[in-house]
Parts: structure tokens; sequence; C-alpha cells
């Protein structure tokens, strides 16, 4: 199966972001980066058996702004990630990249 975007046809969405007259290496970097870091947010709210509704109340954010951050709808700033981040036993650090 083939998708149409703005009128080039690619076989699957890694065709397009491993495209880099379309995605630059920072773009991917970043796309990878924030998949991997509300794929794990996700994967840390379900392992404590939490809803989004749940997280809300513990962490002090609105179940809506948690919603659009998990559908990356949007991206968190720093300071709600904490708060996010904290009630489940999560922190942010910065460490070597591997290259």
């Amino acid at each position: 199966m083939s998708i149409d975007i703005n009128g080039e046809n690619f076989t699957t969405f890694d065709d397009y972001l491993n495209d880099e007259k379309k995605v630059s290496a920072s773009e991917k970097a970043q796309l990878e980066f924030e998949t991997a870091l509300i794929g794990k947010l996700i994967e840390a709210r379900e392992e404590k058996g939490l809803s989004q509704r749940d997280l809300a109340e513990i962490s002090g954010v609105k179940q809506p702004a948690i919603a659009r951050l998990e559908s990356m709808r949007s991206t968190p700033q720093i300071d709600t990630l904490f708060k996010i981040l904290s009630p489940l036993g999560y922190t942010l650090s910065i460490v070597p990249s591997e290259k």
C-alpha cells in the first residue's frame, strides 16, 4: 500500500521520514525522541494501572493536557513533564549520545 503526501507517492511513513530532502536529520531525531518519550510515559502510566484521569489527579495536570501530550498533539513544557513523570516514579536526565 502506498500513500500520497503533498503530491508524492511513498510506500510507508518510514520512506517519507528517511527522505532527507523531506525531513532533516535534526527533525527526524526530534520526532524519534518525542515518540520514545511519550511512549515511555504511556507505558509507565499503564504499568501503574492509572487512567489519564487518575494521573491528572495525582500530578495536578489536567486530563485534556495529558491526552494532548499522549497523542503528540502538543509538546510539553519541562515543568509539565516533571509534574507528570514524578508520580510515575520517573525523572528526566541528560546523558551523552551514543554517536
